[in-house]
């Protein structure tokens, strides 16, 4: 309760200032110190409980369950079977950092003031594990959170990198660490992105991966026995380049397995430099090696999952599966995500309460990452925090009368000053096409200045088309720019607010620009 009434200072301080404003006549552009909204005092203990599994870099439409023939997920398979499946889950920054923090925040990137790799999670922003443990939740977070800084964010306990490497350490491989150096974009990229197929180094027992499932499994031990309900993070890194994969699994798949994407004129005028050495072998050795990475992912989630079934807390937990970004695998000519490709920007989303939540269920509806947080917290009976970007999705998973998501979703990324927003049919591409990239896939033709790229992904999915200059599609456009302006001017409460006097057009242009590298 210590920490709930020290929450409630601020917000005395925020309803004077607010008062100040309103008598001194502030501008509504104002852009007032975002506060900790107020939540009432925990009065049950005793689930539900929540468990959330991570993957990294999983792009959505690789499951077994969506007609990927490689056939690498049968656990998640069998997950999604046993509840709802969002077809057109869309992260909303094809990049790690910020959309993980978007999950953990139910906010947009720009507004939670993360929009690079090594944006670090200010202090102040409100995640799922403050908001859990202020209501009596014991929580943890094991793996990739990609917080850039030693603070835990809310959650009573956290393990990464450095906790499973101090633990090798302390239990050598059997067999040996034959682990080899990784520079990614300092190799060639044949090299770094493991067209080889090789595997890790380690036996299964050694992997990281292995190493949070097993501590995951400590976890739900533990709360079997406490009467206090729970909410547990296990983010892996698979199936991320190199695309690791344990001792033993050598051979799950053959590079002949695995097309080579034909690339269209513009593919090959835009594809970054540091993939055109790749050979058509390379390609296919890069997808068979995701695969098998996937396919250890599946088997450690499967783990967990089984734990959690196994120990009888299945029933009154709700488990999230989610990628964070997905990856496009030679379509385009690229092996990245940092791009706003359906392939890049899509995710897997799943969720599963027997009892809560249908069977075997299958969402059509377009969502966001930033809806994840809003449909736990609903779904859990908890109040939600007044200013998430995000929307539940309970009523949608549900099946229920009238429920929809949503009719345009949004993604950011800022590195390279780019966002879209996409509709049932159309893809809106706005970037300044100015900014210096840092992300290593530099194009080999950048454009000089500000553009504009529609895709009518009914005519065109593979997105090999602009067709932003074709006058008929002048109002499809122009409303696309429209909801593109208004979801980033919006949702700046608590960062820079957006100049007064720009234009739309201008407008957007400022709001692409990263502010967190300051």
């Amino acid at each position: 309760m210590s920490r709930l009434r020290a929450r409630l200072r601020p917000l005395l301080l925020f309803a004077w200032a607010g008062l100040f404003a309103v008598l001194c006549v502030i501008p509504p552009e104002s852009n007032l110190q975002r506060v900790r909204a107020p939540r009432p005092s925990p009065e049950r203990r005793g689930g539900p409980n929540v468990l959330i599994i991570v993957a990294d870099d999983h792009a959505g439409g690789t499951l077994g369950i969506d007609g990927d023939p490689r056939q690498a997920t049968p656990m998640l398979d069998a997950l999604a079977r046993q509840g709802v499946r969002f077809d057109r889950a869309y992260c909303n920054s094809p990049l790690c950092t910020p959309s993980r923090q978007a999950l953990i925040t139910g906010r947009l990137p720009h507004a939670v003031g993360v929009t690079r790799l090594s944006s670090k999670l200010p202090d102040d922003a409100v995640t799922l594990g403050d908001w859990l443990t202020d209501f009596g939740y014991r929580t943890a977070a094991y793996g990739k959170m990609h917080f850039n800084s030693r603070s835990r964010h809310g959650f009573s306990e956290r393990l990464d990198t450095r906790d499973w490497r101090a633990w090798l350490e302390a239990h050598p491989p059997l067999g040996g660490d034959l682990r080899r150096p990784w520079h990614p974009f300092v190799d060639p990229p044949a090299v770094w992105l493991n067209a080889a197929c090789r595997d890790a180094g380690l036996p299964e027992a050694s992997m990281e991966s292995t190493f949070y499932a097993d501590r995951a499994v400590e976890f739900l031990r533990r709360r079997r026995e406490d009467a206090a309900p729970f909410a547990l993070v296990v983010s892996f890194y698979e199936p991320h380049s190199p695309f690791r994969f344990p001792r033993g699994d050598q051979g799950r798949y053959r590079p002949g397995q695995f097309p080579v994407p034909p690339l269209s004129d513009s593919d090959r005028r835009e594809q970054p430099e540091v993939f055109r050495p790749l050979l058509p072998g390379d390609i296919q050795g890069i997808q068979a090696a995701y695969y098998t990475s996937l396919s250890f992912l599946d088997r450690q989630a499967g783990r967990v999952v089984a734990a959690l079934d196994e120990l009888g807390l299945g029933q009154d937990t709700l488990v999230v599966y989610v990628g964070d970004n997905g990856y496009l695998l030679g379509q385009h000519g690229r092996f990245e995500k940092h791009c706003m490709y359906e392939p890049a920007v899509r995710v897997p989303l799943l969720l599963r309460w027997p009892g809560r939540l249908p069977a075997d269920r299958a969402v059509s509806d377009m969502v966001e990452m930033v809806d994840v947080l809003p449909t736990v917290l609903d779904l859990l009976n908890l109040p939600l925090p007044s200013d998430l970007h995000g929307q539940s999705l309970v009523a949608v998973a549900q099946g229920r009368a009238g429920a929809k998501g949503r009719d345009v979703v949004f993604s950011e990324y800022l590195e390279c000053e780019e966002a879209m927003v996409r509709s049932e049919r159309h893809k809106l591409v706005v970037g300044s096409g100015l900014r210096a990239l840092k992300d290593g896939c530099v194009p080999r033709g950048t454009p000089p200045s500000a553009y504009e790229r529609l895709y009518d992904l009914e005519a065109d999915p593979g997105e090999t088309t602009d067709v932003a200059d074709r006058p008929e599609l002048n109002a499809v456009r122009n409303e696309l720019r429209r909801r593109l302006y208004e979801r980033l001017t919006s949702t700046r409460l608590g960062v820079e607010p957006v100049p007064s006097g720009l234009n739309e057009a201008q407008a957007i242009q400022w709001c692409l620009v990263p502010r967190d590298e300051r």
